[in-house]
């Protein structure tokens, strides 16, 4: 049996609230999501109970190892931890794992919400896709070998320099990347090999063909000035995923719950009140 996470609850620990599952980025952990979850009015906190889990060598959950460091070996342990059907929202990294659980466990999955996320992260050109499909906007090949490089060299050095990408494009980047640095950096930052290991998750993982197999309610969050997840690939994502919704958030960044707050919760709440209001 998979080994359990550890995890944390906050709002309603009424039953009849709703999980909400929220699922951290790359080289990051769950402390990214506090401003969020300290901004939510008492109306969500009434209607849904917030979980937060740090993926497995993240955060509270850094000494759990997983081998080989895998989307399916991630979720198995997902899978184990909690138990009940949820709601699963995943930003980046954590928008490919909660993919991974709706199409492997639908039955636990009530609606996946996606942040800056995609089901292929790597640009491909056209050459190299199948007839069917364009060029694919994405990261360069040749940006996640630098990072991978520079994690042999400097650790620390290395996900000082994704978090300030993660804030490119915000209309307040400083002031971004010092709240995400602050929030990151109150746990142990990842063994060397946990995030050279889950960085080759975001090169290799390729949920184009599948996204059409969700069924479930599927919100699918955007920033505009995104420079991992860049805008014309949010098109290419709506023809594979023609259920979903979708919302672009205007000169956001890629973690627009923190360079547009305010947006980002009306949002959310308002399509997750729409369908789980009870």
């Amino acid at each position: 049996m998979a080994e359990t996470l550890h995890f944390s609850s906050y709002g309603s620990n009424d039953k009849s609230a709703t999980p909400l599952v929220l699922l951290h980025g790359w080289g990051l952990n769950s402390a990214v999501w506090q401003p969020f979850i300290s901004s939510l009015t008492e109306e969500f906190t009434n209607s849904f109970q917030i979980i937060t889990v740090d993926l497995p060598g993240f955060g509270l959950n850094r000494d759990k190892k997983i081998q080989p460091y895998s989307l399916t070996n991630i979720v198995a342990q997902l899978n184990n931890t909690i138990n009940q059907p949820a709601i699963y929202l995943g930003w980046s990294l954590g928008g490919l794992v909660a993919t991974e659980m709706a199409l492997t466990n639908p039955e636990k999955v009530l609606a996946l919400v996606s942040v800056a996320s995609s089901p292929r992260f790597i640009e491909e050109s056209a050459d190299s896709l199948d007839s069917h499909l364009a060029h694919w906007p994405g990261i360069k090949p040749k940006v996640l070998t630098a990072f991978h490089r520079q994690l042999k060299e400097d650790t620390k050095k290395t996900i000082a320099g994704f978090l300030k990408i993660q804030a490119m494009g915000s209309p307040h980047i400083r002031q971004d990347i010092k709240q995400i640095t602050h929030l990151v950096m109150q746990h142990d930052i990842p063994s060397k090999a946990t995030l050279d290991e889950s960085l080759s998750l975001l090169e290799t993982s390729d949920y184009r063909k599948q996204l059409a197999s969700i069924k479930q309610p599927f919100l699918r969050l955007y920033g505009n000035n995104d420079s991992l997840v860049p805008k014309l690939v949010i098109e290419e994502i709506a023809k594979l995923t023609s259920n979903s919704e979708q919302h672009i958030f205007t000169q956001a960044s890629h973690a627009p719950f923190i360079s547009h707050p305010d947006d980002f919760n009306q949002v959310l709440t308002l399509w997750l009140l729409k369908h789980f209001n009870s």
